[in-house]
This record gives structure tokens, sequence and C-alpha cells, in this order.
């Protein structure tokens, strides 16, 4: 068969891949985040605020086909679609240890139910939490470094944009993650059995996310008299994130029901524009929180750990993965 006669077809069979908070609202939580820190954090970010909103999208354009080892793992880091690992308790603290168990459970179920196990993959599960962790822990790596800086009379120019960028990169997986399309795996229209008439239009996504956010013209403005006061302050991060993204998911149907209204071409639907500003909100609150929480961790002097993680003399050494996961409560 030929090439262009497959890619056909694979299009009209594969799901759309989910895009992201379309560039207005990644750039307008980052600002709103960036603004809403208090005094008492790292403030120096507000000089890179410029830099960080305006680069919001960058982690989208580390998803194109014509980059296939970048695609291949970025893709999953955008989204966290919870009904294909329902079956999964608790969730692994690594990102090798989930896709480990993701595989084990499509070997399990790939004969007796091979609609589920075909997307029963690290690709139409996701890995955003993983992610955000990953960017939240380089973040305060480069936080440390800049308080070393200080600490010895040196510019902190060059650590203050190694920062920056890691903001970019865990704003934009918080941003993804606000938005309740990005948690279900009916983020491009709803899948299976549809008694309520949902829309099965991939394009709902867009038609959400970027089209009516764009015309509503949503600012910085418009959110951060939702942010709130810091918290996060306290307790295990990893599990924070999972909890922010279980809430945002509350609302994925919420969206189905207010497209069916008019397809979202109403950008002065009230509904419609409370749930942007409120999902928007909470993202930029979380944004904030960690940003924050990663500013205060870097003043600890980090201990090693003893055993090591990649010791087996560890007592949660993983031998599938060569490493201990990470502890609770950090």
């Amino acid at each position: 068969m030929r090439p262009f006669v497959l890619a056909a077809l694979a299009a009209a069979i594969l799901p759309a891949p989910a895009v992201a908070w379309g560039g207005t609202a990644h750039a307008v939580i980052d600002r709103a985040a960036i603004e809403a820190i208090p005094d008492d954090g790292p403030v120096f970010l507000r000089r890179h605020v410029d830099y960080i909103a305006g680069s919001a999208s960058l982690p989208d354009g580390w998803r194109g086909d014509s980059e296939p080892f970048s695609k291949i793992e970025e893709d999953p880091n955008h989204g966290w679609f919870k009904e294909q690992f329902a079956f999964l308790k608790p969730i692994p603290r690594s990102r090798y240890a989930f896709i480990l168990a993701l595989n084990k459970h499509y070997e399990a179920i790939r004969e007796s139910d091979p609609a589920t196990a075909a997307r029963t993959n690290v690709r139409w599960t996701g890995t955003l939490p993983y992610a955000a962790m990953e960017a939240y822990e380089r973040l305060i790596a480069c936080m440390r470094q800049i308080r070393t800086l200080r600490a010895e009379g040196k510019d902190t120019a060059f650590a203050e944009q190694h920062c920056a960028f890691q903001v970019i990169r865990l704003g934009h997986y918080i941003g993804d993650g606000a938005q309740p399309l990005h948690d279900s795996v009916n983020s491009d229209g709803w899948r299976g059995d549809n008694p309520k008439g949902y829309t099965r239009d991939r394009t709902i996504h867009g038609r959400f996310e970027s089209e009516f956010v764009d015309g509503m013209a949503l600012t910085a403005k418009d959110i951060g008299p939702r942010i709130g006061a810091p918290g996060h302050r306290q307790g295990d991060m990893f599990d924070a994130v999972l909890a922010f993204l279980d809430d945002a998911a509350s609302r994925m149907e919420y969206v189905y029901i207010l497209e069916k209204r008019d397809r979202f071409a109403n950008f002065k639907d009230k509904d419609v524009r409370e749930l942007v500003i409120l999902q928007a909100s909470k993202g930029a609150a979380m944004l904030r929180d960690m940003i924050c929480r990663a500013w205060a961790e870097s003043a600890i002097r980090p201990v090693p750990l003893s055993p090591s993680p990649l010791d087996p003399a560890n007592p949660a050494y993983d031998p599938e993965t060569g490493s201990a996961p990470a502890l609770a409560g950090h």
C-alpha cells in the first residue's frame, strides 16, 4: 500500500494528539503566576517575566513529527488520561516504574481486551505529573545555585536565566494540567458509550482552549484576583500535583456540557468564560505555589541518601528501573 494511503488511513483511525492551552492561556497563566510571587519569594523571576510568558508554549515545539526522538519523549508529558490507568493504585513515584506498570497491564489484557490494550501505553496515558516534578526539581537545583552564587558575591545572571527556563517548562505542564481535557481520554472528542450525546468532534479541544480563549481575550488581570495567597508550603508535592490534576479532571464533562450550547462560538458565554478563568487561575496558583516552594526548598542543604537510590541495598530499590523511587514527603 502506498505511503500516502497509509497516512490517510492512520489519520482517520487514530485520535488526534491533544494540543496545549493556546498560546494566550499559557502566557497568561505564567505571567499571572510570576506577578503573584510574594516579596519573600524568588522575586528575581519578575525580571524575566516577559521571557517566561513569551516562551510559555515552547514545549509544544518539541513535539513535531520532524523531530521523532523529541516527539516520542515529549508527547506524553502534556497529558494525564487517568481513565487509562484506573487499575494502578497507588501511582508510582517513578516515571519508569509507571511505564513498566502500563506495559505489564498491556501484556495482561492485549488478548482479552485489545481495544483497551491499544491505548494502554505511555503515549495514551500521559506522563504529565512526572514532567512537572522533573522541572520542579530542576528549578530547585537552579535556585540553589543562585543562593550559592549570592553567598560568594558572584553574578547570578546566567543562573537566573536557567531558572526562568525551568519555569517555562514547569508552567507549561501545569498549565496543560489545568485544562480539563488534558486529564481525560476524552481529550479530543467523547470516546466510548455516549448516552448524553456529547460531541465526538476532535476539534473540541482547540475550540475550547484556543479559539474561545483568544475570542474572550483572556488576560492576566482576569485571573490575578482569583489566585489567592500562596499555598502548598508543606506536604508532598507529587501528591499535590496529582490532586491538582484530579481537580481539573472533575470538570472534564462540564466542558462537553457547555460545548453542546453553541460549540464555543459565543465568546460572551458567561459560563464558558467562568470555566476558563477558574481553570487558568487554578493553574497560575499552582505554578506560583510550586515556584515559591522550590525557592524554600533551595535554602535547605541537600543531604546525600544512604544507601544511595542506585544501591541494591536500599530497601526501596527497584531492580526493574535500577533505582529506588522518589521518597514521599518532598
